[in-house]
């Protein structure tokens, strides 16, 4: 198979001449051709004017040895990638494999063990993800908050609320599985070669209830509203795991994929004696503006063009207290949302459907908080770091889940907005204006004041006086890691036991969660046969 790079297309031509684009770089006729796909569709919109589509294609021919004989410019033969599966161990399983926690590494830990016959146990604090839909709508109505079925927890983590991004800096052929098989359960079969994946929260809803059900299918088994409250180990190994403070399971072998915001987990770990350190994260809010203003930015005369849609922006700026603002998860018409996890705490994210169509864009505006920054060497400090400043944001909203809010404008200028401009928050319940002094740490404010400024020279209106910030966005990543031995994935000191994904402090996203999920069930196959004793 040979890979063909840099074939253009203006936005204004049909994507039916890449045939032609491709027998002319070629140079062979339509009948030497057998076929091809798109590896990568991605946007130039560099030259004023114009704007092209840029494609890389995956081509088969008659005679390929020909063609890389001539040696001709952006065209390279390559072999066709794909994943290959782990030989299956000799040692012998006591019990079914435990996965903890049904986010992406979880899901497709599950899966992988499902597929190669090891019939895993996954347990979920929460609910399934259509009584999950359910209480968080109930919740943006009648702000009665459910601890265990919120945009945190319940069936496929905290990804299934949000823009549903599948973009990864790793070069990994898993990723390459992640994306198959999300088409497979019901995703868009456009996410295989964009050069910005993304699926959208309407879709993932399906998405996550297929995976679960193959699960099944395959002889998996699938424990909704099931809190892990106790690991119990012996001899330095798990040995069991207790659900809900009375179910004992026994478990040889646990995936600990717990996600990012289990703090009672965390906590139950750390006194059992699991090593857990202090890990760098990232607080601030969200900013919002008009969707059409981040359009004619980004794309200047084409910026209402069917075939772009809603463009977006990636903004990072270093300031002169030696901090790091940048951009975060940038929902192009998209809505924050409300994404506590437990009573008492506002915390936003953002959100997108598949056609990001609605009015507004917003993006995390984060600052790097780094473990100095927590005032005490627990190794849980980070956490507690968090919840500060949520119960602030809590409060001061006028603890009914509304959240802080202030005009950027007034940010800027130390003054508490009392209207609002031409941008309605999209945050629900409701909003209350605030000084978000109030809520979020000096150096955090200091520094997105200053990078606001300088970044409106990067994108323009960024600094717009009616776009709106709405605080507190805490939970960017895990403040901690569960400490893993690098060879075996396993905990550093209790054998058996896979701290996995973005909760344990090794991934950053869907894509990076859910291949790590697929290593550590790669390492389970690799050391044991399915055959349960």
């Amino acid at each position: 198979m040979l890979r063909v790079s840099n074939l253009k297309i203006s936005i204004n031509e049909d994507k039916k001449i890449l045939k032609k684009l491709i027998l002319k770089k070629l140079r062979i006729k339509e009948s030497e051709l057998i076929k091809y796909t798109i590896y990568k569709e991605s946007i130039d919109a560099r030259k004023k004017g114009n704007i092209d589509f840029v494609y890389t294609v995956d081509v088969s021919l008659k005679n390929e040895a020909k063609i890389i004989k001539n040696g001709l410019k952006d065209v390279v033969e390559i072999k066709n990638k794909n994943y290959v599966g782990v030989k299956m161990g000799s040692e012998k399983l006591n019990s079914r494999p435990v996965v903890i926690g049904s986010g992406p590494a979880g899901l497709f830990a599950s899966l992988l063990l499902a597929q190669n016959g090891y019939n895993p146990i996954m347990i979920e604090r929460g609910t399934d993800v259509d009584t999950r839909t359910k209480d968080i709508n109930n919740f943006l109505l009648t702000r009665k908050f459910k601890n265990n079925s919120n945009v945190q927890f319940g069936e496929g983590g905290a990804g299934t609320f949000s823009d549903g991004k599948l973009t990864t800096r790793i070069k990994d052929i898993r990723c390459r599985k992640v994306l198959e098989e999300l088409v497979n359960f019901g995703s868009p079969d456009e996410i295989l070669y964009s050069y910005k994946p993304h699926v959208g929260t309407d879709i993932l809803v399906d998405v996550v209830r297929n995976i679960r059900n193959e699960i099944i299918r395959l002889g998996g088994e699938v424990r909704f509203n099931s809190l892990v409250t106790d690991i119990e180990v012996e001899n330095n190994a798990v040995k069991s795991i207790t659900i809900n403070e009375k179910e004992k399971i026994d478990a040889q072998v646990v995936i600990l994929a717990i996600g990012h915001s289990a703090r009672d987990t965390y906590k139950m770990l750390h006194k059992k004696g699991v090593l857990i350190t202090q890990k760098p994260f990232a607080i601030g809010a969200r900013i919002e503006h008009p969707q059409e203003l981040i359009n004619k930015s980004q794309y200047k005369e084409f910026y209402n063009h069917p075939r772009l849609g809603a463009a977006d922006y990636k903004l990072i700026e270093h300031t002169s207290n030696l901090r790091t603002a940048y951009s975060f998860c940038m929902c192009p018409g998209g809505s924050v949302i409300a994404s506590a996890s437990n009573e008492g705490e506002v915390v936003t994210n953002g959100m997108s459907e598949h056609a990001r169509d609605k009015v507004n864009a917003n993006s995390g505006f984060l600052v790097n908080v780094i473990p100095s920054d927590f005032g005490s060497d627990d190794p849980l400090a980070g956490i507690y770091f968090q919840e500060k400043y949520e119960k602030l944001a809590y409060n001061l909203g006028g603890k009914n889940y509304n959240a802080p809010v202030q005009l950027v404008g007034d940010f800027l200028n130390d003054k508490t907005s009392n209207a609002l401009g031409s941008v309605e928050p999209s945050y629900k319940p409701g909003y209350t204006f605030v000084d978000l002094r109030e809520c979020l740490p000096k150096f955090v404010t200091d520094s997105m004041k200053e990078a606001i400024v300088k970044l409106n020279n990067k994108l323009d209106g960024f600094a717009m006086y009616d776009a709106i910030l709405t605080g507190v966005e805490t939970r960017s990543s895990a403040p901690v890691r569960i400490v893993r031995d690098e060879e075996t994935l396993q905990s550093s000191n209790v054998k058996n036991l896979y701290p996995c994904g973005e909760g344990a402090g090794y991934a950053g996203g869907i894509v990076t969660a859910a291949v790590d999920g697929i290593k550590c069930a790669e390492k389970i196959i690799q050391n044991y046969n399915c055959i349960i004793k």
